[in-house]
């Protein structure tokens, strides 16, 4: 069936953009119209392998047939029902998510920024819950990123998001170091939670030492604050693992999840552990589409694709095959400062060409991104192939030549 809107031109697309909606986002000129797997095709089909996958939404990359199936499925039946109702997904996928994470409880939201929101309310009710009624203090780590309604944005440190919003929600603290002596230091009566992302995505896929994580647990337990880990970017497979975490061995209280979730429908998810269970009654916090019968649905096929294709192991291959290029090219490369990554989140430090790398790349066919301005960010999708990285490896060798030249000139 052809789709009467894709013979709009790419002009009056960005004509209609611009007259009509608020200008929150610095677009490329890339229209996408539709995508296979690895790849997203323009209105003129021209071919780009997507190394971004959707900024880390896309893990099964495009038009998956077990995802389509299920999409046409389930639209068929049932789109949407409110949470007044049962449907047959939801706890489901709640029951396989919470013992793939060690966890006892399960909230479902639309995106990661809900999903934190919905955290740290429990993060605040918690110790009310057990009779302490002046402990409302929020640790938060410098760079991290959290999302962009008040309360995330209030714990994202970093002042190009925040300036603009102040005054924001109170009892927040940064840590401005990574180091187990900051976090002693941080720690006080009055801390009700502590909120980290594992891998900081936005800050240039920084990877949150492993000792620090262990002290961080520690000291939650010894003042009766909740860990929360923010894997709205690193989890669900990205790493090798179905969470960041699992790399560590430290277990939070709390977990957020979103993005690839439901691989490209919106949906987002906090996880609890039993400790917090019992911290938000009913009434007390809610919903109008988190959890609908086809995101949960979508959701269910994705961890199913995961399993029965073996995608762990192939991120964790793939992971490697890419680092050891990009390690490779280092070698060769002035422009390449540090290369930091695990599994299928990857950054390369790059300085101020960062972005200009980023464009040459799109101009042959290649997305990416700059992260925190200065760091190619590559998050593609689970089902890239040797030649797609080797693809991608060989185009990026060619831009950085060039602009290394050019630089010299």
């Amino acid at each position: 069936m052809t789709d009467p809107y894709l013979s709009i031109t790419t002009g009056q697309i960005r004509s209609l953009e611009e007259q009509y909606l608020f200008s929150t986002y610095k677009r490329s000129d890339l229209v996408v119209s539709h995508g296979s797997g690895a790849h997203v095709y323009d209105l003129d089909g021209r071919r780009y392998l997507d190394m971004l996958a959707g900024i880390a939404v896309n893990s099964l990359g495009y038009n998956h047939r077990r995802v389509v199936r299920v999409l046409m499925e389930q639209g068929q039946r049932m789109i949407h029902c409110s949470n007044l109702f049962y449907h047959p997904y939801q706890g489901l996928l709640a029951q396989r998510l919470a013992d793939l994470a060690g966890m006892s409880k399960v909230f479902f939201t639309n995106s990661g920024t809900e999903a934190m929101e919905a955290a740290l309310k429990i993060a605040r009710a918690y110790p009310r819950s057990r009779g302490k009624a002046d402990q409302p203090l929020i640790l938060a780590l410098k760079n991290s990123f959290h999302g962009r309604t008040f309360g995330a944005l209030s714990i994202t440190a970093q002042e190009k998001y925040q300036a603009p919003f102040r005054p924001l929600v109170p009892d927040v603290l940064i840590i401005e170091e990574f180091t187990v002596q900051a976090l002693q230091r941080a720690f006080n009566e009055r801390v009700c939670a502590l909120v980290v992302e594992p891998i900081q995505g936005e800050a240039g896929v920084v990877l949150i030492p492993r000792e620090f994580l262990r002290a961080a647990r520690e000291l939650c337990d010894r003042f009766d604050a909740l860990l929360i880990f923010d894997e709205i970017q690193c989890g669900m497979g990205r790493t090798g693992k179905y969470f960041a975490f699992q790399h560590h061995e430290v277990q939070p209280d709390l977990m957020t999840l979103a993005k690839s979730l439901a691989a490209g429908y919106p949906l987002g998810a906090v996880l609890g552990n039993a400790r917090v269970g019992q911290s938000l009654k009913p009434g007390e916090h809610g919903t109008t589409f988190g959890g609908g019968p086809l995101a949960c649905r979508l959701a269910l096929e994705v961890l199913d694709v995961i399993e029965e294709e073996g995608l762990l192991r192939r991120v964790e291959e793939l992971g490697g095959y890419l680092l050891e290029g990009l390690r490779r090219l280092g070698g060769q490369h002035p422009s390449m400062k540090e290369i930091r990554g695990l599994g299928l989140i990857v950054g390369v430090e790059l300085g101020s060409v960062a972005k200009d790398v980023v464009q040459r790349l799109l101009k042959r066919g290649i997305i990416a991104n700059a992260a925190h301005e200065t760091v190619l960010r590559l998050l593609p999708p689970f089902v890239i192939s040797r030649e797609d990285v080797d693809e991608f490896l060989k185009t990026l060798d060619e831009v950085l030549s060039e602009v290394e030249a050019e630089k010299k000139q």
